[in-house]
């Protein structure tokens, strides 16, 4: 485990962006770079973090954290359902095949909590039984767990736009996705989510909920993006979980807290995070990649983009293009 003071002093590294030659139309998100190269695409993930709306601050390791657990898990979770990945020939890069993505992003979950407008707790706090137009049981309390997991799905947000909430027959009736293949994600969603829950409680923490994206690979379902990160799904640590108290968050939530604390609801003068808060997000990065692989988690050599570019150039070369 990096130590408080070694992610202090790699905060003025955090990569940013990648600038590569050769690769393009490049496409830019809130935590990676995209590039086409025929029928592949390069996911950079970067140290880019989004909390709240239009909100970007660096944490040392995050990129290389989000791609090489995402990569863990797709290796993990293939007998679930097909993915993307090619190849991870970087700390930094994933080498994956073109999909093309279904307009509905999945959100399991498994526990009733958060406190956005459309958080899970929020709506059933204001009375709301069926959020998602799926009926939940009375009596529940903040962070309970629910009976079963939910599918909460959303449209996929373009343009700074909120997502927007969806029922399964509301996805039928816009012809979102058809009902065979919705039926397919569905399943799938599930089934990842109870091996991902299970993979957590090995590990000492909790899947609380996450994030799915899905696309068709040559007709077939596959996920694609990230799965079961700290950016992408909610985790609390097993030993913080209990009646009357707060579970401590191992993943970007800790952000969203401490800028809600100082103030900070989406708009407005945004306040400036010390540099020693910056690293406590970084070790709750960190710990989570070696909590989950069992792996102790090593930097990838400075600088990245000469580095990536290096090992691109190399992976054409031994793959022949393909």
């Amino acid at each position: 485990m990096l130590t408080h003071e070694e992610l202090l002093a790699a905060i003025p590294h955090a990569l940013t962006s990648v600038e590569l030659s050769g690769w393009g139309p490049r496409q830019t998100g809130k935590v990676r770079d995209i590039y086409a190269d025929g029928d592949r695409r390069i996911l950079i993930t970067t140290d880019r973090v989004s909390a709240f709306d239009r909100v970007l601050g660096a944490i040392p390791y995050k990129g290389q954290v989000l791609n090489q657990l995402s990569a863990w898990w797709f290796d993990l979770m293939k007998d679930v359902v097909g993915n993307h990945v090619i190849a991870v020939p970087d700390p930094n890069v994933t080498v994956a095949a073109e999909a093309e993505a279904l307009p509905v992003e999945v959100i399991v979950r498994g526990y009733i909590t958060g406190v956005t407008s459309t958080s899970l707790w929020t709506l059933y706090a204001q009375g709301d039984r069926t959020p998602y137009g799926i009926p939940l049981p009375e009596g529940l309390q903040q962070n309970d767990k629910l009976p079963e997991p939910i599918i909460t799905p959303t449209t996929k947000a373009t343009g700074g736009a909120h997502d927007q909430r969806l029922t399964r027959a509301e996805i039928i009736a816009q012809k979102l996705v058809p009902t065979e293949l919705w039926e397919q994600v569905e399943t799938a969603a599930l089934a990842l989510f109870k091996r991902g829950q299970q993979v957590a409680e090995k590990a000492g923490l909790i899947l609380v909920d996450t994030k799915y994206e899905f696309g068709l690979i040559d007709g077939k379902l596959a996920v694609i993006d990230e799965i079961h990160t700290p950016d992408s799904s909610r985790f609390w640590t097993l030993d913080s979980y209990g009646p009357g108290r707060e579970p401590v968050n191992f993943d970007k939530e800790f952000l969203r807290i401490w800028y809600a604390d100082h103030g900070y609801k989406g708009d407005g003068v945004l306040p400036i995070m010390p540099d020693d808060v910056i690293a406590q997000v970084a070790e709750r990065y960190v710990s989570a990649y070696e909590r989950l692989t069992g792996n102790t988690f090593t930097p990838g050599e400075q600088p990245p983009a000469e580095r990536i570019a290096r090992n691109l150039a190399s992976y054409r070369v031994t793959a022949g293009g393909k």
